[in-house]
Protein backbone atom coordinates (compact mmCIF):
# COMPACT_ATOMS: atom_id res chain seq x y z
CA UNK A 1 0.00 0.00 0.00
CA UNK A 2 2.81 2.62 0.76
CA UNK A 3 4.99 1.22 -1.84
CA UNK A 4 1.97 2.48 -4.14
CA UNK A 5 1.20 6.02 -2.96
CA UNK A 6 5.15 6.46 -3.13
CA UNK A 7 5.06 5.66 -6.43
CA UNK A 8 1.99 7.74 -7.75
CA UNK A 9 3.86 10.64 -5.42
CA UNK A 10 7.07 9.98 -7.49
CA UNK A 11 4.92 9.98 -11.25
CA UNK A 12 3.24 12.91 -10.09
CA UNK A 13 6.58 15.03 -9.21
CA UNK A 14 8.10 13.58 -12.60
CA UNK A 15 7.11 16.63 -14.75
CA UNK A 16 7.44 19.43 -12.36
CA UNK A 17 10.72 20.90 -11.75
CA UNK A 18 10.14 21.59 -7.34
CA UNK A 19 12.27 21.54 -4.62
CA UNK A 20 11.58 18.40 -2.25
CA UNK A 21 11.23 19.29 1.12
CA UNK A 22 13.65 16.43 2.90
CA UNK A 23 11.82 16.26 6.18
CA UNK A 24 13.09 13.81 9.30
CA UNK A 25 10.84 11.25 10.55
CA UNK A 26 8.18 12.61 12.62
CA UNK A 27 8.55 15.91 11.27
CA UNK A 28 5.31 18.09 10.91
CA UNK A 29 4.47 18.52 7.16
CA UNK A 30 5.05 21.61 5.30
CA UNK A 31 0.60 22.56 5.85
CA UNK A 32 1.21 21.95 10.00
CA UNK A 33 1.44 24.72 11.73
CA UNK A 34 0.32 23.99 15.33
CA UNK A 35 -1.30 21.47 16.12
CA UNK A 36 -0.13 18.06 17.93
CA UNK A 37 2.02 16.84 15.53
CA UNK A 38 3.89 20.53 15.89
CA UNK A 39 3.96 20.25 19.75
CA UNK A 40 5.31 16.70 19.57
CA UNK A 41 7.57 17.95 16.75
CA UNK A 42 9.25 20.87 19.17
CA UNK A 43 9.60 18.32 22.18
CA UNK A 44 11.57 16.20 19.87
CA UNK A 45 14.12 18.93 19.34
CA UNK A 46 13.93 20.10 22.78
CA UNK A 47 15.41 16.64 23.71
CA UNK A 48 19.46 16.35 24.21
CA UNK A 49 21.58 15.17 21.34
CA UNK A 50 22.88 11.86 22.26
CA UNK A 51 26.58 11.48 22.95
CA UNK A 52 28.52 10.80 19.55
CA UNK A 53 30.26 7.96 19.72
CA UNK A 54 34.18 8.01 19.25
CA UNK A 55 36.05 5.71 16.67
CA UNK A 56 39.35 4.32 18.07
CA UNK A 57 42.35 5.13 17.60
CA UNK A 58 43.94 3.54 14.91
CA UNK A 59 46.27 0.52 15.76
CA UNK A 60 50.08 1.70 15.12
CA UNK A 61 51.72 1.13 12.45
CA UNK A 62 54.45 -0.89 13.81
CA UNK A 63 54.94 -5.01 12.76
CA UNK A 64 56.23 -7.32 15.49
CA UNK A 65 58.82 -9.50 13.72
CA UNK A 66 60.14 -12.11 16.21
CA UNK A 67 62.96 -14.43 14.56
CA UNK A 68 64.20 -17.89 16.31
CA UNK A 69 66.28 -18.13 20.12
CA UNK A 70 69.94 -16.55 19.60
CA UNK A 71 71.23 -20.25 18.98
CA UNK A 72 74.77 -21.26 20.97
CA UNK A 73 76.76 -24.48 20.57
CA UNK A 74 75.02 -26.06 23.84
CA UNK A 75 71.85 -25.13 22.51
CA UNK A 76 72.48 -26.57 18.73
CA UNK A 77 73.68 -29.94 20.60
CA UNK A 78 70.69 -30.21 23.17
CA UNK A 79 68.21 -30.39 20.49
CA UNK A 80 70.13 -32.54 18.22
CA UNK A 81 70.47 -35.02 20.87
CA UNK A 82 67.03 -33.99 21.74
CA UNK A 83 64.96 -34.95 18.59
CA UNK A 84 67.40 -38.19 17.99
CA UNK A 85 66.17 -38.91 21.10
CA UNK A 86 62.69 -38.91 20.15
CA UNK A 87 63.40 -41.04 17.04
CA UNK A 88 62.16 -44.50 17.32
CA UNK A 89 64.82 -46.50 15.85
CA UNK A 90 67.74 -44.85 18.16
CA UNK A 91 68.30 -46.57 21.47
CA UNK A 92 68.85 -43.54 23.56
CA UNK A 93 71.31 -45.90 25.85
CA UNK A 94 73.75 -45.97 22.85
CA UNK A 95 73.33 -42.37 21.34
CA UNK A 96 76.72 -40.79 21.75
CA UNK A 97 77.68 -37.26 20.01
CA UNK A 98 80.60 -39.42 17.92
CA UNK A 99 78.11 -42.29 17.46
CA UNK A 100 77.94 -43.63 13.61
CA UNK A 101 74.14 -43.47 12.48
CA UNK A 102 74.95 -46.85 10.40
CA UNK A 103 77.88 -48.32 11.99
CA UNK A 104 76.95 -47.88 15.84
CA UNK A 105 73.17 -47.25 15.60
CA UNK A 106 71.95 -49.44 13.05
CA UNK A 107 70.36 -47.14 10.96
CA UNK A 108 69.86 -47.50 7.35
CA UNK A 109 69.87 -44.55 4.97
CA UNK A 110 65.98 -44.25 4.86
CA UNK A 111 66.37 -43.77 8.43
CA UNK A 112 69.36 -40.64 8.04
CA UNK A 113 66.74 -39.27 5.43
CA UNK A 114 64.29 -38.79 8.17
CA UNK A 115 66.43 -38.03 10.79
CA UNK A 116 67.74 -35.07 8.66
CA UNK A 117 64.11 -33.99 7.47
CA UNK A 118 63.39 -33.58 11.57
CA UNK A 119 66.22 -31.77 11.78
CA UNK A 120 65.50 -29.27 8.98
CA UNK A 121 61.88 -29.04 11.28
CA UNK A 122 63.55 -28.24 14.14
CA UNK A 123 66.39 -25.55 13.13
CA UNK A 124 63.93 -24.36 10.60
CA UNK A 125 66.16 -24.36 7.36
CA UNK A 126 66.43 -26.57 4.51
CA UNK A 127 69.78 -28.83 4.27
CA UNK A 128 70.91 -29.79 0.56
CA UNK A 129 71.10 -33.36 -0.10
CA UNK A 130 74.72 -32.97 -1.56
CA UNK A 131 75.85 -31.64 2.46
CA UNK A 132 72.87 -34.32 3.97
CA UNK A 133 75.02 -37.29 2.49
CA UNK A 134 78.12 -36.15 4.56
CA UNK A 135 76.32 -35.95 8.15
CA UNK A 136 76.52 -39.28 9.36
CA UNK A 137 77.17 -38.43 13.07
CA UNK A 138 75.36 -36.38 15.72
CA UNK A 139 78.53 -34.18 15.61
CA UNK A 140 78.71 -33.90 12.11
CA UNK A 141 74.98 -32.68 12.08
CA UNK A 142 76.03 -30.08 15.31
CA UNK A 143 79.33 -28.99 13.36
CA UNK A 144 76.95 -28.52 10.07
CA UNK A 145 74.06 -26.91 11.64
CA UNK A 146 77.05 -24.15 13.50
CA UNK A 147 78.86 -23.61 10.46
CA UNK A 148 75.64 -22.75 8.51
CA UNK A 149 74.25 -20.25 11.49
CA UNK A 150 77.39 -18.97 11.98
CA UNK A 151 77.12 -20.12 15.71
CA UNK A 152 80.93 -19.63 17.21
CA UNK A 153 81.92 -19.95 20.74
Amino acid sequence: MAARVLLRAAAGLRGQRRRLLVLPLGAPGPGVRRGLAGAAWAGVQQLPAPARRRRPPPPPWVRGYSDAPTLTLKSIHDQVLYVLKLYDKIDPEKLTVEAHFMKDLGLDSLDQVEIIMAMEDEFGFEIPDAAAEKLMSPQDIMDYIADVQDVYE
